[in-house]
């Protein structure tokens, strides 16, 4: 199993901010300087996490420019780039990668992003539909490797014409390529180019129905890939603490704020970000959806929006029943990031056993109903 951490370049403070815009976003009380950033990455780092994840939108700086001042500031920890396809010419996205890996010592990893926002997308000046965008990024990725390569040639699609294209020598150590998205068409792309498919946290059934079938997509390709998770985590020495900090974050959600997000959601046309939205309902009632995994996050946050709650023991053995299920890696967070690596890096992953075995867990698995559950 290998672990990650995210990087809130939004800003970050005691309650659940959004990633990327405004809209349902707590007040960030710890504006995301390069220094505040740097201590994150750096506590990460101590923590034993292998990355750190960038989101990428609207609402937040530039993944490159802040990434590469980040790795300035620390001294292991990859950098999980989130680039938005599409927006910038993938061969110029390959001289780009190589330049990072150069002043970063090869730390670079990249989360290719379609985007789900159709009124976003527009702001930035893309008019493509659904399915002609994961096109797009099917091509992307194409060239991008291509690019890579480091010896001439030519492409012709329905997004990209290259002539004579491609770096001037190979790229020694081309970056791993990490994908997401639920829909069919989304699934597809991740078959054919996927290092990495990630997904956002669904209770254990979904997830592994999900592993089992990209897996499956990925063989008629000729491809194996490793699969991701991205989940929030509440963990404190306790169950009483940790539900008790899962009730303190909801209470600090306005009527207003869960209004302002869900609002979004619904115009949204990531099926990702419906199967998160339908995990809660837009409601604060039911939010415990299986055991130790708590939908509340996305009542305010878009894309992951569910976390897992308990003591430092059941966190990691949920942890642990999602890599018998084939999930290799996991991107983690929690609020404040800086001191919540520091203690999910101290106090659970000791715990997490190798997969298929399961540590004991104190204190049952978790609770299943009434206003926060």
């Amino acid at each position: 199993m290998t672990f990650h951490w995210f990087l809130p370049t939004s800003g970050d403070g005691h309650q659940v901010g959004a990633a990327t815009v405004s809209a349902g976003a707590a007040r960030h009380v710890r504006a995301a300087t390069v220094e505040y950033l740097s201590a994150v990455g750096r506590a990460a780092e101590q923590a034993g996490f292998a990355a750190v994840l960038t989101p990428v939108g609207s609402g937040c700086p530039d993944p490159w420019i802040v990434c590469a001042a980040v790795a300035r500031h620390t001294e292991r920890i990859g950098l999980l780039v989130a680039v938005r396809a599409g927006f910038a010419l993938p061969t110029l996205i390959a001289q780009q990668a190589e330049a990072f890996q150069a002043v970063s010592g090869g730390r670079l990893a990249l989360n290719i992003v379609t985007g789900g926002d159709p009124a976003e997308q527009r702001a930035y000046g893309d008019f493509l539909d659904h399915d002609a965008r994961y096109a797009r990024t099917d091509e992307f990725v194409d060239v991008l490797r291509r690019s890579w390569a480091g010896a001439p040639f030519d492409f012709t699609g329905a997004h990209y014409r290259v002539s004579g294209g491609g770096l001037a020598t190979p790229l020694a150590d081309p970056p791993p390529v990490y994908f997401g998205g639920a829909s069919p068409a989304a699934e597809a792309v991740a078959a054919r180019h996927a290092d990495v498919y990630l997904m956002w946290g669904e209770p254990p059934a979904a997830i592994g129905a999900r592993v089992a079938r990209i897996r499956r997509l990925a063989a008629e390709q000729g491809r194996s890939l490793r699969t991701g998770i991205r989940l929030h985590v509440i963990a404190r020495p306790t169950a009483t603490e940790a539900w008790a900090e899962a009730d303190r974050l909801l209470a600090g959600m306005s009527p207003e704020r869960i209004a302002a997000a869900q609002a979004r959601f619904a115009r949204m046309d990531s099926v990702g970000q419906a199967r998160m939205t339908a995990l809660n309902g837009g409601s604060a009632d039911g939010l415990t959806v299986a055991p130790n995994l708590w939908a509340g996050i996305g009542l305010v946050r878009e894309g992951a929006g569910t976390a897992l709650v308990g003591s430092y023991a059941e966190v990691a053995a949920r942890i642990d029943e999602y890599a018998t299920l084939g999930v290799d890696e996991f991107v983690l967070s929690g609020w404040p990031h800086r001191e919540e690596a520091r203690r999910v890096g101290a106090e659970v992953l000791p715990r997490v056993s190798h997969p298929g075995v399961s540590p004991a867990v104190d204190g049952g698995c978790g609770r299943a109903g009434g206003s926060t559950r």
